[in-house]
């Protein structure tokens, strides 16, 4: 885990919270703004695949981490260079959520290489990505009962196919679910 005592642990502490509690893509987190975030709503506005916009929920634990980063972020804005923010949705001015230690916006390679570090520090598992973060977001959704069209919206998916790869829809798992919900079974 991160170290919370630094200013840049918190920041990536917040990252893992909220990649695991939101399912968010890889570049939707790194492309999150501050106005994208409600933290008393516990929900970010993100602009996914398609441009099509969706908002998604995370959790207390999440929004708790977002507020420790939040405190500290401000110190980083201050030794940004001014160069203009590279949007898919134009802004006036584009405030990242996370930054990098020089202030810019954090790089989907940066967080990606962040990740893979926390996880090999506390696992035995190669391998883990912000990518295998999502899945387990939508696999674990669905072992407690979510059901897959709302999974289907929070990952932001065209089509329902792509959702049940993600969740690694298994027979034991779907005969289950059939038992629990059909009257007749």
């Amino acid at each position: 885990m991160p170290d919370t005592t630094d200013p840049l642990g918190r920041r990536d502490k917040a990252i893992l919270e909220l990649f695991y509690a939101s399912g968010l893509r890889l570049s939707e987190l790194v492309g999150l703004d501050l106005d994208d975030v409600n933290l008393s709503a516990r929900v970010v506005r993100v602009l996914g695949k398609g441009r099509k916009e969706r908002i998604v929920p995370f959790n207390r634990t999440a929004a708790d981490a977002l507020r420790a980063w939040l405190a500290d972020r401000e110190q980083f804005r201050s030794q940004r260079a001014q160069a203009p923010a590279v949007r898919l949705r134009p802004r006036a001015t584009a405030e990242p959520v996370f930054l990098n230690y020089k202030g810019g916006r954090l790089s989907t390679r940066s967080v990606d290489k962040l990740v893979r570090r926390y996880v090999a520090a506390c696992s035995t598992r190669f391998g883990i990505s912000p990518h295998a973060l999502r899945h387990s977001f939508a696999t674990h959704l669905l072992e407690a009962g979510a059901d897959l069209r709302a999974i289907q919206e929070l990952l932001g998916h065209a089509r329902l196919s792509t959702t049940q790869r993600y969740t690694h829809v298994n027979a034991a798992q779907l005969l289950e679910s059939y038992r629990k919900a059909h009257p007749k079974a």
